[in-house]
């Protein structure tokens, strides 16, 4: 039978996890408590902080017989990761925490499938939830105070978390019939391009735009690894340069990881390689603030790359590329990476480009199943677009 899985630190917040098991079961839903803390718990529980500590890689006495929280915790995150992702009763996730339980319980929320319910109560949830979430859909709720016993507030807020991981596990949506799903990613820069991708192959596929916001690129691998894509058109591979050049929009050095990993068919190109992203023109580094930049809006200002950046940006990607061992065409566009990279427009920058281009055909090992094609055409020309979706047919079949 499917279980809610009630998890947190049953030395510390005993009561609290049985009060929200209570309140699943009540409502009709199977319930486990699952414990994740260091000491001895506070309550009876169904799963032994010991057994999930057993998952970890080097054995239940590393998590728990050490004397440094710090390392137990994060111990403790690795071995609830790995006791999780080998259950398959899970109905639900519901976990509940301060600042070390809800580094534990997200841990291994992040290795569950996009679409299993999984909820977080936590004291930090109204801060910058980032490093919890991830690529995940981990719903996040305010504890508003300390879980730290039952009073008038935590009642109310742990009950509404008890009966919505209740409700989100027992109903689940139906499942319908549809088009296979495909990957696409997109900036503002490159709308056009995807727009006019999107328009061609929606017919005969479930088209889902990734914004190329770093989460964003997570997420749409993140879909490749759990096998629920059947091919990508990454048009904007722009999270390079933030990871490379120091942006804040940045995917992390697993960018292109999971085409790797899975073999899935990959279209790509240099979609906004031309630039860097920044928050707000006074965030920007003191190191860059001679260099070219353009006010996008109010709250994010764009950094043109330059020629010695485009190069180490090309020869990035390509060694990526050189991993991947199932079929990529990878598009270049060679009037321009975006609409700023136009004639008259602000990052026109042709020698750039040529760096960029010129390592990537230099770097990139082509083979029967990887191949570059360089066009004379801009990323959001019509024409470009449907040699995008003709590469696209030619290795999806």
């Amino acid at each position: 039978m499917k279980q809610v899985y009630v998890v947190g630190t049953a030395d510390t917040k005993g009561p609290e996890l049985q009060y929200v098991k209570s309140l699943v079961e009540a409502a009709g839903a199977a319930a486990t408590l699952v414990d994740v803390g260091i000491k001895a718990p506070q309550v009876a529980v169904d799963i032994t902080a010991a057994e999930v500590a057993a998952c970890h890689p080097r054995g239940a006495n590393f998590v728990l017989a050490g004397d440094d929280r710090g390392l137990a915790v994060a111990a403790m995150g690795e071995a609830f990761a790995q006791y999780i992702v080998r259950r398959d009763d899970i109905a639900g996730v519901i976990g509940l925490g301060g600042g070390g339980g809800t580094s534990i319980v997200t841990a291994g929320m992040r290795k569950l499938p996009v679409g299993l319910p999984k909820l977080m109560v936590s004291t930090l949830a109204a801060g910058d939830v980032g490093q919890f979430v991830g690529a995940s859909d981990i719903t996040m709720m305010y504890s508003v105070t300390d879980v730290a016993g039952l009073n008038r507030i935590s009642r109310v807020v742990l009950g509404n978390a008890a009966h919505a991981i209740a409700g989100m596990a027992m109903h689940t949506p139906a499942q319908v019939k549809t088009k296979p799903a495909i990957g696409l990613t997109m900036f503002g820069v490159t709308t056009a391009c995807v727009t006019q991708i999107v328009s061609q192959l929606e017919r005969e596929f479930d088209c889902l735009v990734f914004h190329a916001t770093g989460t964003g690129g997570q997420s749409m691998e993140k879909l490749v690894d759990s096998s629920m894509l059947v091919g990508v058109i990454d048009i904007t591979t722009t999270e390079v340069c933030d990871h490379l050049v120091g942006g804040v929009l940045s995917a992390g050095p697993d960018r292109l990881g999971a085409i790797a990993r899975t073999r899935i068919p990959y279209v790509g190109s240099v979609g906004a390689l031309d630039m860097v992203n920044f928050w707000a023109m006074e965030t920007v580094p003191e190191r860059f603030r001679g260099r070219k930049l353009y006010k996008h809006n109010p709250n994010v200002t764009l950094m043109r790359t330059t020629p010695e950046e485009c190069r180490e940006i090309g020869g990035w990607i390509a060694d990526k590329l050189n991993a991947c061992e199932g079929r990529v065409r990878f598009l270049i566009p060679e009037k321009g990476v975006s609409a700023l990279d136009a004639p008259g427009q602000a990052f026109h920058d042709p020698d750039a480009d040529a760096a960029l281009f010129d390592a990537l055909e230099k770097s990139l090992k082509q083979t029967a199943l990887r191949r570059l094609t360089r066009l004379p055409l801009h990323i959001n020309d019509p024409a470009f677009s449907a040699a995008l979706v003709k590469n696209f047919r030619e290795i999806i079949q």
